[in-house]
């Protein structure tokens, strides 16, 4: 009978360390359980948020008419945003950090739409602040081309001269506006349709540009144009930087590269002679790094001159290189367009306002990619011609950063 009792002990015994040990396990593995998910999730009761790009839109303000236009805020997740608005298409502001993470607008701006369509004298008092440019960006001489067998004449609207499409040019029409996202871009997707006989232009032109920012800290600017009849086309966009932000002082400071040993030099009136000069050894070389105020002095009336691109093939191809050294940041200019027509912001007279600050002469430059000026007139220059079935496609690349 005692024998009997100590096995039946014994078995308890063992049944009970049994049960201790299962528990243990049991109560270790949801530990582990528990802690393997606090590590891939982060706090169970705070899940994180993916951070990813975005689009929104907002009112920007009405045309006298009544016509709603609307602002498009593009970001990414490394804190740039871009500002677009469906009037002229226009960039009313990109905003980048600089090397302390100060986030700035490095982009000539107005504070609202009845400033972007101000006039003085029957005249726009803006200069094209981030607009898209057409028909033709650039200048035309004496307002008038010749395309096959007929003569067009345009609006004159910059001395003897038409200037970024004439009158009421790309710039100054509402566009059609949708946004695009996907998982490594935000964007808005513009379309215009250009009446036959517009500002004198022929041809029906149905035309799109697509403004694109990327998680790669890109502001990619993509247009497309068909036309149902024989045309010119020049598209461009015509942002004024200042990468040290708008309205804080001069541009002459910035170091400017160009991807470019040939120019165009002009006549009085800013159009082409039609010859392409050498940079080597002059103030306008840019070839490698130069403040843009160290030659500027020499230059008769300051820079707003083409420079032809030097390129290996018809991709995309480094244009331009840009850094200003007191806040560090940087801009690289891809494009395949063949040239980009450099302007140091000559005629700002300190009339413009905007965010309380003034825009003096130099406050801004422009870089804009784009096509020979006055190619219609100019047989040797490479064409602007567009014809039916055709389209043209150009894009630009803009690329921000930082030097620490």
């Amino acid at each position: 009978m005692k024998c009997r009792n100590n096995r039946e002990q014994g078995a308890e015994s063992r049944e009970a360390a049994r049960f201790i040990m299962r528990s243990f396990f049991s109560h270790s593995l949801g530990i582990l359980v528990v802690a393997a998910l606090t590590v891939a999730g982060g706090c169970s009761d705070k899940p994180q948020k993916e951070k990813k790009m975005s689009v929104t839109k907002e009112a920007y303000g009405k045309l006298p008419d009544g016509t709603q236009i609307d602002q498009f805020t593009l970001s990414n997740p490394n804190g740039l945003k871009v500002k677009v608005i469906n009037y002229g298409a226009i960039v009313t502001a990109v905003e980048t950090p600089d090397r302390n993470g100060k986030i700035e607008n490095i982009t000539l701006y107005r504070d609202s739409l009845a400033d972007y369509m101000e006039t003085k004298d029957n005249k726009p008092t803006t200069p094209y602040f981030g607009a898209t440019i057409g028909r033709y960006g650039n200048r035309i001489a004496k307002g008038r081309f010749t395309l096959e067998g007929k003569e067009y004449k345009l609006a004159v609207n910059n001395g003897p001269n038409t200037l970024h499409g004439g009158l009421k040019g790309f710039d100054k029409v509402v566009w059609k506006a949708v946004p695009a996202e996907t998982p490594d871009t935000a964007g808005v997707v513009f379309t215009y349709t250009s009446p036959d006989g517009e500002e004198g232009y022929p041809g029906t032109l149905q035309a799109k540009v697509t403004y694109s920012l990327t998680d790669k800290d890109e502001l990619k600017m993509d247009y497309e144009a068909t036309t149902d009849k024989a045309t010119v086309v020049n598209l461009t966009n015509h942002n004024y930087w200042n990468l040290a932000g708008a309205g804080n002082g001069d541009i002459v400071k910035h170091e400017l590269t160009l991807n470019a040993d040939r120019f165009l030099p002009v006549d009085s009136t800013l159009i082409p002679l039609g010859r392409l000069d050498t940079v080597k050894g002059t103030e306008m070389d840019f070839t490698s790094p130069k403040a843009i105020g160290k030659d500027m002095a020499q230059v008769e009336g300051g820079y707003d001159h083409c420079y032809i691109l030097t390129r290996k093939d018809d991709g995309l191809s480094l244009a331009a290189r840009v850094a200003e050294p007191t806040s560090g940041r940087a801009m690289e200019i891809y494009t395949t367009q063949p040239a980009i027509q450099f302007y140091g912001g000559n005629f700002l007279d300190g009339t413009i306002h905007a965010g309380g600050k003034t825009y003096q002469k130099h406050y801004g430059f422009c870089l804009e990619t784009q096509h020979y000026p006055d190619s219609p007139n100019q047989k040797d220059f490479p064409t602007t011609l567009l014809k039916p079935g055709e389209t043209f496609k150009q894009s630009t690349v803009h690329k921000f950063s930082v030097k620490k």
